[in-house]
């Protein structure tokens, strides 16, 4: 750091002992110079004063610091939006296709203190009918046999192979494509499949795409596998199309036999089908925590260049899509591209700039040059011309990332929408950056200089890049780094975090990838990925007095070992630490109501499949790990 001058080094008593000598040189009859003298008050009043302007002085205000920031180019970054996945769920089955436009506005319940969270849906969803026009069954050798009149006859079909093997399908021929809809498939039958587990059957539902299967996400099956009557609930995916198998054209759906998972049952015989229907019951869209702006007027030029402009709305949102200025030439309206700078722009370009977080757009200026001639950075809207936005987003921040469920209002007037819900939190919003953060960050990005060299300047990098990512964590490895990521989960029940919350996303490590990659040194490999989640599992006997203790503790451990909110400091469990169980009786003693920890026990533990290892005293970490909390259990005696 340069030292900074000291503008003006006196101080208090310094002030006082120069008034003093002046006033001897232009007053000498005064000679009663003690403290209890009113003059003497006065000389030391005004010094007190003066004192505090020097050390005013010898501090740079925050608004030339700020200044300062601004002719570097540091600007504020705007907020993000949350985005959650909604389900629409539809009244009844409906005969006609059902149109949800964009902008559907869904919300959280209004809570008792401040307001609801209000979401729009990005784009527009068809919920189109369908019913089931086709049953064919393959096995796992290749036979493919056409089942639709037994099953419209009323015999029992039976779904797979007299002794089932992984690859054994039935397929259900839909009459439309559905992409992105939820359909139930409605089965009947008076035999039943034997010998699977009906909580986890061997089967996956996938639907055609043109090209290939892919799997559908199943919300629910009351048949335990086929194996007796009920409804299976399937979102399919959005690639869903009407194609042709087996030489009929329809919209494909399977069911797949696939092995079985160690120490789980298998099917012993083939499930029968006597009855089976598909309807569309609902749909799956993404809305967003923001708010669409169109046609916003901005207002009308005076022909001259670095002309400025401000949106009514902020702060503008630059997350979606890219976001463009009209300028009417009188018979139309011409789009200007936003830029990050007019360095650049030639004198034709039609260039603005944009800070998000005042919502100023600023059009190029002209430079007077040594030769005394105007240098022009861009074009100038003409005179008396109307200049707009077509359309901007305003909104985001961390608010909209609401927990799961949390959205079930629907605020748009839909007919035959019954109700809303969000099977997964919303995530990804971000508030907008203060002019604090803004300070912290300055000085190191300034060093960075957009390059990766050190692993500090990686993760750097990696969180201007993706703003919602939690933490980011840069590990050297031979010849380059791993630059792992953690994404800002919102836990269903306090830190109890699923494991699939915690994997970023695919864009946020595509976007993370892709900055990195401009701006890596020569020759290193970087691999962005989640870090390795080493599961454990806490078993504890105490000793307490009082309700609820159990709970408690439980809570505390979840909390403690939490990736995102836990460890000593709070911020999470460091990554490559080791946990020893004496920790884990520290944490336990401080859960209120517990008066002795008699024991604890530590397990390693898979967190996909849930198998434990072996009890220890400790559990070591790779400096790519972190904990991830399984079912931790604790009696009280």
């Amino acid at each position: 750091m340069l030292p900074a001058p000291n503008l003006d080094d006196r101080r208090f008593q310094q002030l006082v002992d120069e008034a003093k000598r002046y006033v001897q040189q232009r007053t000498p009859e005064w000679t009663d110079h003690n403290v209890s003298d009113p003059g003497v008050t006065l000389i030391e009043t005004f010094a007190h004063m003066v004192d505090q302007l020097v050390y005013r002085l010898n501090r740079v205000p925050d608004r030339n610091y700020l200044a300062f920031l601004d002719l570097l180019g540091v600007r504020l970054f705007p907020p993000t939006t949350a985005r959650a996945e909604v389900v629409f769920w539809l009244s009844a089955a409906l005969p006609d296709t059902v149109l949800l436009p964009a902008g559907t506005e869904v919300a959280t319940e209004h809570p008792a203190a401040g307001e609801a969270v209000v979401f729009a849906t990005v784009e527009e969803l068809p919920l189109p009918p369908c019913q089931l026009s086709r049953l064919v069954t393959v096995s796992a050798t290749g036979e493919q046999a056409d089942r639709t009149r037994d099953l419209g006859s009323g015999r029992d079909v039976p779904c797979f192979q007299s002794r089932p093997a992984p690859g054994d399908a039935v397929l259900f021929g839909l009459s439309n494509a559905v992409p992105r809809c939820v359909v139930a498939v409605s089965l009947d039958s008076q035999v039943e499949g034997i010998g699977v587990d009906p909580r986890q059957p061997p089967l996956v539902w996938e639907a055609w795409n043109g090209t290939d299967w892919a799997r559908c996400d199943t919300y629910e099956d009351s048949t335990g596998g086929l194996n007796r009557p009920g409804e299976v609930l399937l979102r399919v995916p959005a690639t869903h199309v009407v194609s042709a198998v087996g030489g009929v054209r329809a919209g494909w759906l399977r069911c797949r036999v696939i092995s079985a998972v160690e120490g789980q049952p298998f099917y012993s015989e083939s499930p029968t089908l006597r009855v089976a229907e598909a309807a569309t019951v609902g749909g799956v869209t993404t809305v967003e925590h923001a708010e669409a702006i169109d046609n916003a007027p901005l207002g009308v030029s005076e022909g001259v260049p670095g002309q400025r402009f401000r949106v009514a709305r902020t702060p503008v949102l630059t997350d979606g899509e890219p976001i463009v200025v009209q300028v009417s030439d009188g018979q139309g309206w011409q789009e200007w591209t936003v830029v990050e700078h007019f360095a650049a722009s030639r004198p034709t370009d039609r260039h603005v700039t944009l800070d998000p977080t005042t919502g100023e757009f600023s059009f190029p200026p002209a430079v007077r040059e040594a030769d005394g001639g105007l240098r022009h950075y861009g074009a100038t809207p003409p005179k008396q011309a109307r200049i707009r936005v077509p359309r901007y987003r305003t909104g985001g921040g961390r608010a909209g990332n609401v927990s799961r469920g949390a959205i079930s209002v629907l605020r748009s007037s839909i007919p035959y929408v019954a109700r809303v819900e969000n099977r997964e939190a919303a995530s990804g919003g971000v508030d907008g950056e203060t002019v604090d953060e803004a300070k912290v960050r300055a000085p190191q990005q300034l060093r960075v200089q957009e390059r990766a060299v050190t692993a500090a300047d990686h993760e750097h990098i990696a969180r201007l890049a993706a703003p919602a990512a939690a933490r980011v964590r840069c590990v050297p490895t031979d010849g380059g780094a791993r630059v792992l990521v953690v994404p800002d989960a919102v836990a269903d029940e306090g830190d109890r975090y699923r494991f699939e919350q915690l994997m970023p996303p695919g864009p946020m490590l595509a976007t993370i990838a892709e900055q990195l990659e401009q701006r890596r040194m020569l020759g290193a490999r970087i691999a962005v990925e989640p870090p390795y989640y080493q599961g454990v599992t806490v078993v504890a006997r105490l000793t307490a007095n009082g309700q609820g203790v159990d709970r408690a503790a439980v809570d505390a451990l979840y909390r403690y070992l939490s990736p995102l909110h836990g460890g000593v400091d709070g911020t999470g469990w460091t990554f490559g630490q080791s946990l020893y169980f004496g920790e884990i009786f520290a944490v336990l003693q401080r859960v209120p109501g517990v008066t002795a920890v008699q024991e604890v026990r530590l397990f390693p533990a898979d967190p996909i499949t849930g198998r434990r290892g072996s009890a220890g005293d400790r559990i070591e970490l790779a400096p790519h790990a972190l904990l991830f909390s399984h079912q931790h259990q604790v009696v009280l005696s």
